[in-house]
């Protein structure tokens, strides 16, 4: 039986929220059809995940997709529910948190948005990365869905006429004199586990924060069993980066550095779908593939090599959105990787960036994933099937990890006992 529901507003997200409890042996599964069918649930799954796919849509669209999966749940007899927010503050959260609390006929709601090991912090309602408030670091330059706020109860307050009860460190987290919802301050672990265990279960049937304090939760509703370890994974990989993040860019420098094949789309390949069906398409992912097999560590980057002023001029040429932009250049990254897979690819795959990651599911006609643990934090391996065999599949958001992580997973998946000593 389902006892833990879980929805999220990106496919990174639904996953490094999920593996919160896999990697404890609690059988999980993820899920990415918003209008998911409860009556179906799978059985053995405990802890179920939907990536209601929300962090694009506009605010009231995303409050009934949230309404109706809270209400099914709660219909469905699950007996608690998480609504999964972004640790970086992105989407709709203050109409998503509205619609969680509407669909469960609650008052009050826990909210805890801190996810400490990833460097995201709570102090006096305002939310910082690495030190910095959100909206001041790389997420509030984001092109496509900046964060413009720091302060949590005003990006709340944009969306929802819900108060905001803000609850310092030094408050008794115990006591809900107020309704509302319920926002917490916490800059460690240690606070996300005070936080959890002064709040009864009863306030836990529903809460809502990030990965960090869903990671606390599973001792509490008792889906805590054997830790997972490792399995065995194709000594190669193929690395999707959808991610225009700093941070990932760096990352695909330092491997590039370290012996990885580098494949950057130019403005037609990414963003012309009529390129995906020409002859030159296809001799391209031949000769990505004749790459991949003697060089096992390979990035298929959406980033331009040039800093991207050619894209840019591509997109004023055509004059595209930046919707427009977003869903071809994942659509592009996912059909690519399919062929490359069709095509003979035997290679742990990853993903940076939840668009890309969902994209290459629909292209492969996946629907559910199995998250298996945590290579490193916010770094998630999970397994899917595809014609008729199992594939290891690493995901991750595009705003944090050390810049050689690329070469440290390479090494996971055993390349270094394979004859790649070169590489970091």
């Amino acid at each position: 039986m389902i006892k833990l529901f879980i929805i999220a507003d990106d496919f990174t997200g639904a996953l490094d929220t999920g593996v919160q409890f896999a990697e404890y042996g609690t059988k999980t599964l993820v899920e990415t059809a918003p209008m998911y069918d409860f009556s179906q649930m799978p059985d053995g799954t405990e802890v179920l995940v939907l990536n209601a796919e929300t962090r694009h849509l506009l605010p009231d669209q995303a409050y009934a997709v949230v309404y109706r999966a809270v209400r099914e749940a709660r219909n469905a007899g699950i007996p608690y529910i998480y609504k999964k927010t972004d640790s970086a503050l992105r989407g709709n959260i203050g109409s998503e948190l509205a619609a969680a609390m509407d669909a469960a006929e609650l008052d009050r709601m826990a909210f805890v948005p801190a996810f400490p090991v990833m460097g995201r912090i709570t102090r006096g309602g305002i939310h910082y990365v690495d030190g910095i408030p959100i909206a001041q670091s790389v997420f509030g330059r984001d092109p496509f869905e900046p964060v413009h706020s720091s302060d949590i109860p005003k990006i709340v307050a944009a969306q929802t006429a819900l108060p905001v009860v803000l609850h310092l460190k030094t408050d008794s987290t115990g006591t809900w004199s107020q309704p509302g919802i319920q926002l917490y301050d916490a800059d460690s672990d240690e606070d996300l586990w005070k936080i959890a265990r002064d709040l009864t279960l009863e306030n836990l049937r529903l809460s809502a924060g990030c990965a960090g304090f869903a990671a606390v939760l599973d001792e509490l509703l008792e889906l805590r069993g054997k830790p997972t370890a490792i399995p065995p994974l194709t000594p190669a990989l193929f690395v999707v980066c959808g991610s225009i993040n700093p941070v990932t860019q760096q990352q695909m420098k330092t491997a590039e550095l370290n012996g990885f094949s580098r494949f950057c789309l130019g403005p037609l390949e990414k963003l012309d779908p009529l390129w995906l069906e020409s002859t030159r398409c296809e001799q391209t992912v031949r000769s990505w593939l004749d790459t991949a097999a003697r060089n096992r560590c390979c990035i298929l980057d959406s980033n331009d090599s040039d800093g991207g002023m050619e894209t840019d001029a591509f997109i004023r040429l055509h004059g595209l959105t930046k919707e427009q932009v977003r869903l071809r250049i994942s659509a592009a990254l996912a059909t690519l990787t399919r062929r490359m897979v069709d095509g003979g690819l035997n290679a742990t795959l990853m993903c940076t960036g939840g668009d890309t990651l969902l994209a290459l599911m629909r292209e492969m006609g996946v629907t559910e994933l199995m998250p298996v643990c945590e290579l490193s934090p916010g770094v998630v391996l999970s397994a899917f099937a595809y014609q008729g065999k199992s594939i290891h599949i690493i995901s991750k958001s595009g705003g944090f990890g050390a810049p050689d992580l690329l070469c440290s997973l390479a090494a996971l998946t055993g390349i270094t006992e394979q004859g790649k000593e070169h590489l970091c």
